[in-house]
């Protein structure tokens, strides 16, 4: 459930940052109407179609300021998120665990999120959206992996995906929320997104269980067995009968070290780090399309509501997608394919014409559905590409570099508002072109979780020797 309030926080600024759509106010003025500069206008001459307070753009009076300004609470909130993960990535891997990990990160980023209510001016916004960003980075990534480690290879897909349905519910529910909303304040949607999430936060703590694979991973191998039997619901006479078998991981192989030993790890072994720039290469392009598709809604000769709506939707076929796939999906030539089919569709919608303009919103959601398979996809390769001691941090940097991309996402929409391309033709060079860094890695479909680097290693080569081995049979 951490995916939904981890959803609206993301794209809550669709509705809050909006421009509000505006009248004239005197009747027979030549020199004003619908395609009028307001800037250019007699501020006595027009005026809002909705009270001021219902966006930042008309309360604070930016319907003239630069672009950078009017996108500068979104940038914040993913330089926010590019930093937190940066800074707090390792901490799931180390100290605090995924558990630990899921219910700070929630918490504060709904308590900063609270607090945004109370803000005065677009500065403040910026500031706070920048805090909310910085707590959230880590939510997605914390909740995905303890889930997927607390079940076994047959079923790590499908529990995987379940985030992703969640993410969808969130997003779905803005629209919604923001329909309600029409005529209110922008701070109610900010108000009624961070309570349940505080909510959420205090269940996660009472409730919800560690990882027992990254407490054996860390030495603590009596919590990891009472985690085992309770998830186990085993009987006294049964406890005894359970034993380690973690791929064949014996505790005495557990790695202890520093706050960023896990990063240390992934930049000292060849293999791992050549499997992480490809990732995280592959993110940003992703990321690009995937925040920047329903932020740049605006621009398209469509409605906002239906539009955040149609794109919401389009996340659950993604999502069933890979959910019922998943285990027949190769990993490598999906992610290929999807980022493909993705920047192709973008670079359609830059089209200038009637007849393209009516196949905007088709092609903007095909665009965006393909984005989030290949996002969706790319979390579970991900999540099988490394073992369980750097798996977190890993996924971390996956998800920073989705993030990074979505950093230039409003600055690219602001600026495709007099010239399409700039917005959804870059998307598409974008993806298109990052999508093919998938060559570089190997496939893990049907491959068991690896605890430790070494183990890892060794089932690389023997992938390896059976390859040789087919080819000179």
């Amino acid at each position: 459930m951490a995916w939904i309030f981890d959803a609206q926080q993301t794209f809550i600024s669709v509705f809050t940052d909006a421009h509000p759509t505006w009248h004239c106010t005197q009747l027979g003025d030549e020199s004003c109407d619908s395609v009028s500069n307001i800037c250019r206008l007699p501020k006595t001459s027009w005026t809002w179609d909705w009270p001021a307070h219902t966006s930042i753009i008309s309360e604070w009076s930016l319907e003239c300021a630069a672009s950078f300004v009017t996108g500068l609470p979104a940038s914040s909130f993913f330089m926010g998120c590019l930093v937190g993960g940066l800074v707090l990535a390792t901490l799931a891997d180390t100290s605090l665990g995924r558990k630990n990990m899921l219910f700070l990160s929630c918490l504060t980023m709904s308590i900063s999120s609270l607090l945004t209510v109370f803000s005065t001016n677009i500065w403040i916004y910026s500031a706070l959206r920048f805090v909310c960003g910085f707590f959230r980075s880590t939510i997605g990534t914390s909740s995905l992996v303890l889930t997927t480690e607390l079940v076994g290879k047959r079923w790590r897909g499908q529990v995987g995906v379940m985030g992703f349905f969640c993410f969808t519910l969130g997003f779905l529910s803005l629209p919604a929320i923001a329909y309600t909303n029409i005529g209110f304040s922008w701070r109610n949607l900010y108000l009624w997104t961070s309570i349940p999430g505080i909510i959420y936060s205090a269940l996660v703590r009472f409730f919800v269980r560690e990882s027992p694979r990254w407490l054996f991973v860390r030495g603590r191998e009596e919590e990891a067995m009472d985690t085992l039997k309770s998830i186990a619901n085993a009987t006294p006479d049964q406890h005894s009968s359970l034993s380690w078998t973690f791929s064949g991981v014996t505790p005495c192989e557990h790695e202890t070290g520093n706050l960023y030993s896990s990063f240390k790890i992934l930049l000292e072994k060849r293999w791992a780090l050549r499997r992480l720039l490809a990732v995280m290469v592959i993110g940003s392009g992703s990321g690009l399309v995937y925040y920047g598709m329903p932020l740049g809604v605006g621009n398209l000769a469509f409605n906002l509501y239906l539009s955040v709506t149609f794109n919401a939707l389009s996340e659950l076929p993604a999502s069933m997608v890979t959910f019922f796939l998943i285990g027949k999906l190769n990993r490598k030539s999906s992610v290929i394919v999807f980022t493909a089919l993705s920047g192709v569709c973008s670079i359609m919608c830059a089209f200038k014409g009637k007849e393209w303009k009516r196949l905007q919103i088709g092609l903007e959601l095909v665009s965006f559905f393909s984005a989030c398979s290949a996002v969706n996809i790319l979390f579970i390769y991900t999540i099988e590409l490394f073992p369980t001691l750097v798996r977190n941090s890993a996924v971390s940097m996956l998800r920073q570099a989705l993030v990074f991309g979505g950093v230039f996402s409003p600055m690219l929409v602001a600026a495709g508002r007099g010239d399409g391309f700039l917005s959804y033709g870059v998307f598409g060079l974008v993806i298109g072109c990052c999508g093919l860094f998938a060559l570089c890695l190997p496939e893990t479909r049907g491959r068991a979780l690896c605890d430790t680097m070494e183990e890892e290693e060794r089932n690389e080569k023997a992938a390896c020797n059976g390859v040789a081995d087919v080819l000179w049979a």
